[in-house]
């Protein structure tokens, strides 16, 4: 390859890993051209690029990012799979590929400006989408008001209760 074609090669995996909110390192080593096609396929179905790189231009390219922190697992064959999006979803569709095929195997991944190892990737995969986790946020913020309002509600009724009880004595008498 041309240097100018490396750097640019360089320049764009750059200016996508800056806006990655996850890149997930992955050895494809042992994996036919059909089944990196699927995993290709399943993965930009998910708006999530998928792309072979050479070790040296991903140490060049993620200088100044939050994927630096992958540098020491760029040994043997190396794709990284990059999402702007949330980042389980890659995680997810790689899990999945990964359990199919033994083959493949996830090395290590980049959230924000931290380092994942191949169990953590795994936990992140379990969790539910963003919208859930957003929509169980919102029904615990409006379950506190709704509870302090039936809580402070309780000592007026209470003392109507009292009230009552005290007019009924006083009918009876």
């Amino acid at each position: 390859m041309e240097r100018a074609k490396k750097e640019q090669v360089v320049a764009e995996l750059h200016e996508k890993l800056q806006r990655a909110s996850a890149a997930i390192l992955t050895d494809f080593k042992g994996l036919t051209v059909a089944e990196m096609t699927a995993l290709r396929g399943a993965l930009a179905a998910e708006e999530v690029e998928y792309q072979v790189v050479k070790n040296t231009l991903m140490r060049l390219a993620s200088r100044d990012t939050g994927a630096a922190v992958l540098e020491p697992h760029l040994k043997g064959t190396c794709a990284i799979a990059i999402g702007y999006g949330d980042p389980a979803v890659a995680a997810k569709v790689l899990k999945k590929f990964s359990k199919e095929k033994e083959k493949f195997q996830i090395k290590a991944c980049a959230l924000g400006d931290r380092l994942l190892d191949p169990d953590q990737v795994s936990h992140l995969a379990e969790l539910p989408p963003r919208e859930h986790l957003l929509a169980k946020l919102l029904g615990t913020l409006n379950a506190v008001p709704t509870s302090l309002v039936t809580v402070l509600s309780g000592v007026p009724r209470a003392f109507v209760g009292v009230l009552a009880a005290v007019q009924r004595k006083r009918e009876e008498a």
